[in-house]
């Protein structure tokens, strides 16, 4: 396998988000592509620090105590 993966993925964005990258794209002379994973690795590690939807209680479970 090559050393880059280039799968194909669609997203969807809101309309005024892709505006702003398209903006960004414009400015920096890349690709909406090259934008969108720059914003992924700058940001993960607070994208990291989110609380999964299993760290995030339930209030239907503390009902259930006894």
């Amino acid at each position: 396998m090559s050393a880059t993966d280039k799968r194909k993925q669609s997203l969807y964005f809101p309309e005024t988000m892709l505006q702003e990258i398209q903006k960004e794209a414009a400015r920096l002379d890349r690709s909406l592509s090259w934008i969108v994973q720059r914003c992924v690795k700058i940001g993960l590690a607070d994208i990291r620090r989110l609380p999964s939807v299993n760290d995030i209680p339930d209030p239907t479970d503390e009902a259930k105590a006894p």
